[in-house]
């Protein structure tokens, strides 16, 4: 790949830095189109399933298989921060239903994550899930608004970030001595890694139901592959884009003006609410990044209390700690599965006390 233009003011930066701004103007498009349309299309499910492959791919092929066990020593920072995340969004949850009309079953999920488990149990708790699903949506669109601005402005400094400006890259032109065999074979690794990620990782995840699993599993497959040196080749960036332009696309026409009604005077508390919450969890992730010895980018990536995808292409795209970022959405994740049995004790006791 070569750079064509750059929309930066911090130099030449990585080509995979393509990813995080693909996927936000593909989730603006989205977005964009399912807010003017009056029946906007939906991408079907093998296309996000296919979005989440490939993206899956290309972060297990920059995994760095010796930083896994670097987080031997940083369990437990890891552990205390990413149950502070719980907490901070049960306590938005909490928040949030101060607004009238609004159970505390609703306003609790609806903060905490998008698994489809947690879903269905908050419907069992007389959720509203289209308020669930709606407020879950609006955290990720602030979420994937306010990363650019962060990691251009607030941490442009930081020596983990190289920003995530716009940037044009095109494939590089074949001089007069390569052939077009010679540019496929140059490209075969990669394709072979996508291959394999789709052959294995796939089954894996309809067989065993893990949030995530399209990306999680080919992820694995991909990072153990590359990381034992079975096989030696990374995503190209341009396969890599097509995976995160799918991606953003499905979370952009998934967010319809039907979700914006949903929320309707909720949406101004529901905004600041999510935007407190996001503010507080980076306070979080620099904490951890000066205990870990991490970058501060590592740290509000870490610690981003949503937006998997995003994150993900991000820390891809900043050519950040990978391994550590995944490791701590990974615990953050894990937690809010495990307290969800604590949850509905809670929600039920304070459901059945009488009012007043």
């Amino acid at each position: 790949m070569a750079p064509v233009g750059l929309l930066s003011s911090s130099g030449l930066l990585p080509p995979v830095l393509l990813l995080m701004p693909v996927l936000f103007v593909a989730l603006v498009a989205g977005l964009g189109y399912a807010l003017i349309a009056p029946h906007p299309p939906r991408a079907t499910g093998a296309t996000f399933t296919a979005g989440q492959v490939i993206l899956g791919a290309a972060i297990g092929s920059r995994l760095d298989l010796g930083s896994i066990s670097s987080l031997q020593t940083d369990w437990s920072a890891v552990l205390v921060s990413s149950s502070a995340i719980v907490a901070l969004c049960v306590g938005a949850g909490y928040v949030l239903c101060l607004k009238n009309g609004i159970s505390t079953a609703t306003a609790v999920f609806a903060m905490l994550g998008g698994a489809p488990s947690l879903t269905a149990t908050a419907r069992t708790l007389g959720a509203d899930d289209r308020v669930v699903t709606a407020a879950q949506y609006l955290r990720v669109l602030i979420i994937v608004a306010a990363m650019p601005f962060v990691l251009n402005e607030l941490l442009k400094n930081d020596p983990g970030s190289y920003g995530a400006g716009i940037i044009l890259w095109v494939d590089e032109m074949p001089t007069p001595t390569e052939t077009l065999l010679g540019t496929i074979l140059h490209a075969a690794p990669g394709l072979l890694l996508v291959a394999l990620a789709f052959l294995i990782g796939v089954p894996l995840a309809r067989r065993v139901p893990l949030p995530a699993g399209a990306l999680i599993f080919p992820l694995i497959v991909t990072g153990l592959l590359t990381g034992t040196g079975l096989l030696d080749a990374s995503v190209p960036n341009t396969l890599a884009s097509v995976g995160s332009a799918l991606i953003g696309l499905q979370v952009g026409l998934r967010c319809t003006r039907e979700n914006l009604r949903t929320l309707g005077s909720l949406l101004p508390l529901a905004t600041l609410t999510i935007a407190g919450l996001i503010a507080l969890s980076a306070g979080l992730g620099f904490v951890l990044a000066r205990v870990t010895g991490h970058t501060l980018t590592d740290g509000y990536l870490a610690t981003s209390p949503g937006g998997l995808y995003p994150v993900l292409a991000a820390a891809v795209s900043n050519d950040s700690d990978v391994t550590f970022v995944l490791s701590v959405q990974i615990a953050r994740h894990t937690l809010i599965l495990l307290s969800v049995p604590l949850l509905t004790q809670l929600i039920s006791r304070r459901a059945s006390q009488p009012a007043g």
